[in-house]
């Protein structure tokens, strides 16, 4: 199932089985989406970072960044990560999040997807930091990318345009049912830039 929708600041549920899923395809934010990437571009502190998979330390295809506040630390794929302050425009951001979404964060993954060459494997977010049923919200700018949902149990996928300026939100059971990821792409693509708002839960 591939899924567009129409360019408006309102919150929508897309049907989905066991989980929670919504769309917006522009968040309200003060400065237009192409000045939002470009500043993001420059302002962050982007890493290369190596994570363990199947006991193998590998760089991840993809620049990132992790941000919040003091208490949110996160770890996933064997590390830990201590977060940077919020930016001045990270907080904007995070603040035109929480209004759409009525929940709260306290950190936010970066992720640079420079060309068609860098992805995300397919994984859910179940850490236990973030608790039983996480919501996760991912703003998107710059070129559009399909973001792939895959039921762990059933034979299902779901596929979502995540334009320039877009919102979507994770929530419910979802992260217990579904894996999500991004492909490589064989057409050429522009960077883009994703922020991946979450609650750190403190254990």
């Amino acid at each position: 199932m591939d899924l567009f929708a129409d360019q408006n600041h309102t919150l929508e549920a897309i049907p989905i089985e066991d989980g929670e899923l919504y769309f917006m395809s522009r968040l309200p934010l003060a400065q237009d989406p192409a000045t939002v990437m470009q500043r993001l571009v420059e302002e962050t502190p982007w890493r290369a970072e190596s994570i363990t998979l199947y006991g193998k330390s590998m760089l991840q295809p993809r620049l990132s960044a992790w941000h919040g506040e003091p208490e949110a630390r996160y770890t996933y794929s064997g590390t830990t990560f201590e977060p940077q302050p919020f930016t001045p425009l990270q907080r904007e951001i995070r603040q035109a999040v929480e209004i759409a979404t009525g929940r709260r964060f306290n950190s936010v993954l970066l992720n640079y997807y420079r060309n068609e060459q860098d992805s995300m494997g397919f994984h859910s977010d179940d850490e236990r930091e973030l608790g039983r049923n996480p919501a996760i919200a991912s703003v998107s700018f710059g070129e559009a990318r399909t973001f792939i949902l895959k039921h762990k149990k059933l034979p299902k996928t779901v596929k979502i345009a995540l334009g320039d300026g877009s919102l979507l939100l994770m929530a419910g059971a979802l992260q217990h049912h579904w894996r999500h990821g991004i492909n490589k792409e064989k057409t050429p693509r522009g960077p883009r830039i994703s922020l991946t708002f979450r609650n750190i839960v403190i254990l």
